[in-house]
């Protein structure tokens, strides 16, 4: 049709919401401010950081990384024929034009340091395209995790 779509959630971190940091409702919307288009090239991926501000005035900062991956689609074409003409040339399919869609990877914290949030979502994102097999959830949990130590005693 005309390109355009809905964005959608395919996985979130946490799963469930956090009683004192809820997940935002329309994220999706937020990620493409311009609309979910398919494109015909691949756009080199974007970063930005926006401050979402909750009901209770609490700053939310929003990093979002998007990049463009390449889509099957769903409807072959076929060339059109002439009116009662029973030409014999070519009745394959005409392969469409390659479409690249964005796909977001977003980070939402209390927190202003977008340059951690670009290396964090940068390293998602390799991890992603390169197909490691790392699991993205150890990743995350690595990712958001750290060991204090206590002064004096063992780490």
């Amino acid at each position: 049709g005309s390109g355009d779509g809905q964005g959608q959630i395919l996985q979130r971190f946490p799963e469930k919401d956090w009683e004192d940091n809820p997940f935002p409702q329309g994220i999706e919307l937020f990620c493409q401010p311009s609309g979910w288009q398919l494109f015909t090239e691949r756009n080199p991926p974007t970063f930005f950081v926006a401050v979402l501000t909750d009901i209770n005035s609490e700053r939310h900062y929003c990093a979002c990384f998007t990049f463009w991956e390449a889509v099957e689609s769903t409807q072959p074409q076929s060339h059109p024929r002439n009116g009662e003409e029973e030409e014999e040339e070519s009745s394959s399919p005409v392969q469409p034009a390659q479409l690249f869609a964005p796909k977001s990877l977003v980070l939402v914290s209390r927190l202003d340091h977008a340059e951690v949030f670009r290396n964090s979502l940068g390293l998602i994102y390799t991890i992603y395209v390169d197909g490691l097999s790392v699991s993205l959830e150890n990743v995350i949990g690595n990712l958001l995790t750290c060991t204090i130590p206590i002064t004096g005693g063992a780490q």
